[in-house]
């Protein structure tokens, strides 16, 4: 009966090849949607087995951080004016070129270009991939920030964790696939950064609390015994598990039966991977965890590493707000200070452990930023939102380490080298996983979806 009134559910779905397709995908995912997060073989075979994604908010400017522009020195608070636009159009509100406040030097055998501010990144500077080709579509930070966390500018798809915990599921069974540590107040956009748009709701991402419990209500009251809890869990899965044979359309009812037991199981393994008291002084001293400075960041980036001992297949950082619009130089200088020890710590620690190989760190923001501002005069020098220019560095997991790949002009203002769109990045980060976009597709709304919304290419350099 349950089998045939599946069969009927499925025909009045859709008509023809539509109907069919969906019929398969509910055949092929049956046994996925037993176990949802086991961990499944990628598409090829990959280096990179996780990923940490280091979500800088905001749009840093590449060109204080990783692109030298010394064009801008003979230029600097000279008028600035868009080319094919009319002078006339900016006389209403001038803009002036700006020269980056901060001195460069190159590190490393690969001669990477680095701003004096990064002072322990460039210990690891051949460590590093860096990519200057990377464009996006848009100046708005909500809109930018889903582009680059889920393929859409207008929200609501799946995180690009969410993806690949749904292509390569996870190794421990007793925590998320994808865990996200936020700032306290969260990006724009909010939660639909990691959200699991239509993917089923096992792939969404986790956000741990950066103060206070990391998961809210993660242990039960005092009066509830453990073994009560799991009586109470499994006569609930009972219920649940009548109600979705009677109902097979409902199909978020199994994610909540998993989510109820994925709760249950991280009450015990959840303390102990947040819990940093087992760490050296040597080790917390090395992120900067007891510096004012580093010490929020750092312990992001000590939990991140635990968390990809543990198993756990993406975990994103964010840090922010790198929206400087003006006094650049103090702004950006207390950012960077913020992270660069904490970075080149997980990046040193994951190399001593071995895990770096094995292990995909991307840093980026949403956006660059342009060459010029509008202020003229003082020392508000700041930077605009610009999607034509930006940096993206990687760091282990197969990429091309040591390599610097494509260009800006003299200036900043556009990616002229290497130029690639932010889909063909997206494909590239998936590849380095094992990862295949055309074959890592979901049926959603008439139509297989995938993180790239329809289509990219590889960037070849980026891969070793």
């Amino acid at each position: 009966m349950n089998h045939r009134r599946e069969f009927l559910y499925g025909l009045g779905a859709s008509l023809g090849a539509v109907a069919l397709s969906s019929l398969l995908a509910e055949d092929t995912s049956a046994e996925e949607k037993q176990k949802p997060l086991a961990p499944r073989d990628g598409h090829f075979p990959a280096e990179a087995k996780n990923c940490i994604f280091l979500m800088m908010e905001g749009g840093p400017s590449h060109i204080d951080t990783f692109d030298p522009k010394p064009k801008l020195k003979d230029l600097h608070l000279k008028e600035f004016v868009r080319e094919g636009q009319q002078k006339s159009a900016m006389e209403s509100g001038k803009r002036y070129y700006v020269q980056s406040p901060f001195k460069f030097r190159k590190h490393g055998q690969s001669g990477a270009d680095m701003a004096v501010t990064w002072e322990h990144l460039a210990q690891v500077a051949d460590d590093l991939c860096f990519f200057r080709g990377c464009q996006v579509d848009s100046v708005n930070h909500p809109t930018a920030m889903y582009q680059m966390n889920c393929g859409n500018r207008f929200g609501g798809d799946p995180g690009i964790g969410a993806w690949v915990t749904y292509g390569l599921g996870s190794v421990n069974q007793d925590l998320p696939g994808f865990l996200v540590l936020p700032e306290v107040s969260y990006p724009q956009g909010g939660a639909a950064n990691w959200s699991n748009g239509y993917l089923p709701a096992f792939y969404q991402g986790t956000p741990l609390r950066p103060s206070g419990s990391p998961i809210l209500d993660l242990q039960p009251p005092k009066h509830v015994a453990p073994d009560r809890q799991r009586r109470n869990l499994d006569l609930l899965t009972r219920m649940n598990q009548r109600h979705a044979q009677e109902h097979p359309e409902h199909q978020e009812l199994s994610a909540r039966l998993e989510s109820y037991e994925l709760a249950f199981r991280m009450q015990t393994e959840v303390p102990d991977a947040i819990d940093l008291s087992g760490e050296t002084q040597k080790t917390l001293s090395m992120y900067g965890i007891g510096d004012d400075a580093t010490d929020a960041f750092g312990r992001k980036c000590l939990l991140a590493r635990k968390m990809v001992e543990k198993g756990v297949r993406f975990v994103q950082l964010y840090n922010g707000t790198w929206d400087s619009h003006d006094y650049i130089e103090r702004a950006h200088g207390n950012l960077v200070r913020g992270v660069d020890q904490p970075i080149a710590a997980l990046i040193t620690d994951l190399k001593d452990r071995g895990l770096l190989e094995s292990t995909l760190i991307v840093w980026c923001g949403e956006f660059g930023r342009t060459p010029d501002n509008g202020v003229r005069g003082g020392t508000a020098y700041g930077r605009d939102h610009n999607p034509n220019a930006m940096i993206i560095w990687l760091a282990g997991g197969g990429c091309n380490a040591g390599h610097t790949i494509g260009a800006t002009d003299e200036t900043g203002m556009a990616a002229v080298e290497d130029v690639h769109h932010v889909r063909d990045f997206h494909v590239t980060l998936l590849k380095l996983l094992g990862l295949d976009d055309n074959k890592l597709t979901y049926y959603h709304a008439g139509r297989f979806k995938q993180l790239s919304q329809f289509g990219g290419k590889v960037i070849e350099k980026l891969i070793a």
